[in-house]
């Protein structure tokens, strides 16, 4: 039985996370692989909201553009640090990271003593995963939470992975920017994400009045829920194609 979908605005604003939303979660970041199916959706997504489309996600710029090619979207990059905007600048957030060198020093070592575990440094965060060590994840978590960190940085509980970055920006901020901005101003936002991380961004959407779609399962502010990726592509491709109805069902 295919999971009710839930509603499509007129004239929506869309905002989508990537891993565990539009692709499935491989083992490593670097194992994702892109679908027939997304690639079909990403040539249609835009001119069906007329450019109002753009991928907030915790992965870089860089990499959502080596993931996404030759398709080239408006994207928020590691939680809203780094934004490109409709016209292509690219905006990175001003904040000190003057603290992240000793933060990936003392990873470093930690990962050196327990094989299997990533840290992937992404700039100007750190990311902690566990996925190949599932049986680790009370001591990764325990060891990130005694990490000596300033008031400035902040702790992020992934799936399976545990994230250090800078507290001033989120999935929630970028999407607020965006909607200041064409073509998304004006319009209805839509935002589907799967983890943790995306519960900003879900907020905003809920105070701008849009819909707000929780991929997966687990405590939420997203209205709406979705079981899977598969489910998000068939109610996104339903939508661009004009057959997609105009009810859902609330996230429990």
């Amino acid at each position: 039985m295919r999971a009710p979908q839930p509603p499509w605005p007129p004239e929506p604003a869309v905002f989508l996370d990537l891993d565990g939303t539009l692709i499935e979660i491989a083992q490593r970041p670097d194992e994702v692989r892109r679908s027939e199916r997304l690639n079909a959706l990403l040539a249609t997504l835009p001119a069906a909201t007329s450019n109002a489309v753009a991928i907030v996600s915790g992965r870089t710029v860089t990499d959502l553009d080596r993931l996404l090619a030759p398709h080239r979207l408006p994207v928020a990059g590691i939680h809203g640090l780094q934004r490109r905007r409709t016209d292509g600048k690219v905006i990175r957030a001003q904040v000190a990271l003057d603290w992240m060198k000793g933060a990936r020093d003392t990873m470093e070592r930690f990962v050196a003593t327990h094989p299997g575990l990533l840290l992937e440094n992404k700039g100007a965060s750190l990311a902690l995963h566990y996925r190949s060590r599932p049986e680790l994840e009370h001591a990764v978590q325990q060891f990130v939470a005694e990490l000596d960190l300033p008031v400035a940085a902040e702790r992020l509980q992934g799936r399976k992975v545990m994230e250090v970055k800078p507290r001033q920006m989120n999935k929630g901020t970028a999407i607020r920017a965006f909607m200041s901005e064409p073509p998304f101003t004006g319009r209805t936002p839509v935002f589907a994400g799967d983890d943790v991380t995306d519960e900003s961004g879900f907020v905003v959407v809920n105070e701008l009045g849009g819909v707000s779609v929780k991929v997966g399962t687990g405590a939420t502010a997203a209205n709406w829920s979705l079981p899977g990726v598969s489910d998000v592509l068939d109610w996104l491709t339903e939508a661009v194609s004009g057959k997609q109805s105009s009810t859902g069902v609330p996230a429990a």
